[in-house]
């Protein structure tokens, strides 16, 4: 059979889909799971993919009845990943999103707080109101955004001033005002509203509503029987298993009750650092020369490894250098750098983690936001003379914090601000770490992230400088790579 690609279909906007089957005959073909019924099939009948996809529009009940079959009773779910969904989420807190952002196989875009002014639209959970909190939490975060406003302005005309340079090209003018709505929307709750963009296959989405169905948050369970309603008539078929259940709902509460025993947990002096890595791959550099070496040869691992250590420290230099030398600002590090993991235990802003958080590929494990960790004031705050506003209502916060905690605490958090801070693990592997500093300690990321990426990359550099070697932001690559290759000119005799 010749090579034969075919466009199977893509995803396109409601309104036309509803505009199609206005000007169309009724028909029920309309659902992506043909899709996966056809494809399905590809593992056991001799037909062409697009004949089974014809069929499988003709006949969609007995489709239907297939998928079900293949991922209940045979267990093949990944089916169902060739259906996809999209979905514009409107209306949701901050808090809320971090719980969709959660899932690393989707796609998301949010309505940045970086960007974009913010109005005065905000959540008031069901919790608060049930513990008796609207009108305290409602005056609060309409002081936090009042503050918001005033930050907004002033660092406005500051920014303008700091950076004249930029500022007397008028193409600047909407990156310095970014810098300003970035800095104070420091000061807005975790209840502010959002909205985003979310891309999703079948699998992933009943994940999801499984998840959400077994979460105690009553805004997350909201909008995801929201979601439900909107593919259930769409793809029954392939969206099975949504029910809350005791593995999600109850896990973490047991582990909780085994931990919290006086014999088990002795609490010791909290590590200062925001960011320490506590755990890494030994003899990494080693490890990165075998697995490149492994690659090229026909040798086991564990031979490759026994050359490695009979290496001298520059023969493994000029190995690793091989691994970059054709390596452009844009590229990833190869695949051999995965084999070497580091885990960091980082205590970072809310604003900060919205930006970590996008980096799926790594292992987040996240504490609740804890106001004992103090908060992070954008250093501009200070510099137009508003720390004492800031630290006033940040006062106020905590305060009020404290007092929906004692009924509700997972509520409590929504009080809480961008500037309020929470502990993560966030483990990941050199390739991965490599991407997150090269677009996290870019001259043009955003300063808290660009901290604590800047910190990561300098830890790692400590017990693995040759993996390590080419790490640094986009801007600073082209640096890095010349002082690596290009000997420095002699000095002038």
């Amino acid at each position: 059979m010749e090579q034969k690609i075919i466009l199977a279909g893509y995803n396109i906007d409601t309104d036309v889909i509803e505009e199609l089957k206005i000007s169309s005959p009724e028909r029920q073909d309309i659902t992506p799971e043909t899709l996966s019924a056809a494809y399905a099939r590809i593992s056991r009948d001799p037909r062409p993919i697009d004949e089974l996809r014809k069929a499988s529009r003709q006949e969609v009940e007995k489709s239907r009845k297939s998928n079900s079959s293949i991922i209940f009773k045979m267990g093949h779910h990944s089916v169902a990943e060739h259906a996809v969904f999209n979905f514009d989420i409107i209306g949701i807190s901050r808090l809320a999103v971090e719980s969709i952002e959660h899932f690393r196989l989707c796609s998301f875009t949010e309505k940045s707080q970086r960007y974009i002014t913010l109005e005065n639209d905000f959540v008031i959970p069901k919790e608060i109101k049930d513990a008796g909190f609207e009108k305290e939490f409602t005056s609060l975060v309409k002081t936090q955004n009042e503050l918001y406003h005033k930050l907004n302005e002033k660092l406005s005309v500051h920014v303008f001033e700091k950076h004249k340079g930029l500022a007397a090209d008028p193409k600047n003018k909407s990156l310095l005002e970014g810098w300003a709505k970035e800095d104070a929307r420091y000061v807005t709750s975790l209840a502010t509203q959002a909205q985003l963009g979310l891309t999703v296959n079948a699998r992933n989405l009943e994940l999801m509503f499984r998840r959400f169905a077994s979460q105690k948050n009553n805004e997350v369970k909201e909008f995801s029987k929201k979601m439900f309603a909107l593919v259930q008539k769409i793809a029954p078929s392939i969206i099975l298993f949504t029910e809350a259940n005791d593995f999600d709902a109850k896990t973490y509460e047991g582990i909780r009750a085994e931990v919290l025993k006086p014999e088990v947990l002795k609490k010791k002096p909290d590590i200062q650092s925001d960011v320490s890595l506590v755990g890494y791959t030994p003899d990494a550099d080693d490890v990165l020369v075998t697995s490149l070496m492994f690659a090229v040869s026909d040798m086991a691992f564990e031979n490759c490894l026994a050359s490695t250590k009979k290496m001298s420290a520059e023969e493994k230099k000029d190995i690793v250098k091989a691994s970059c030398a054709n390596l452009k600002l844009y590229d990833s590090v190869l695949r051999e750098y995965e084999n070497i993991d580091l885990t960091f235990d980082v205590v970072l802003s809310s604003s900060c983690f919205a930006q970590l958080k996008r980096h799926r590929m790594a292992t987040i494990i996240a504490q609740p936001y804890d106001p004992s960790l103090g908060v992070t004031m954008p250093p501009a705050i200070g510099e137009i003379g508003m720390k004492s506003d800031f630290d006033k209502v940040i006062a106020a916060t905590d305060s009020l914090y404290e007092k929906i905690a004692k009924k509700d605490k997972d509520a409590a958090a929504y009080v809480l601000t961008n500037a309020h801070r929470r502990r993560v693990i966030f483990k990941c592997n050199a390739r991965e770490l490599y991407h997150v500093s090269r677009l996290r300690e870019d001259e043009h990321a955003q300063w808290d992230i660009q901290n604590i990426s800047t910190a990561m990359s300098s830890e790692a550099k400590k017990v693995m400088p040759l993996t390590m070697m080419f790490i640094g932001g986009k801007d600073a690559y082209p640096r890095i790579y010349k002082e690596i290759f290009y000997s420095p000119p002699s000095p002038l005799s």
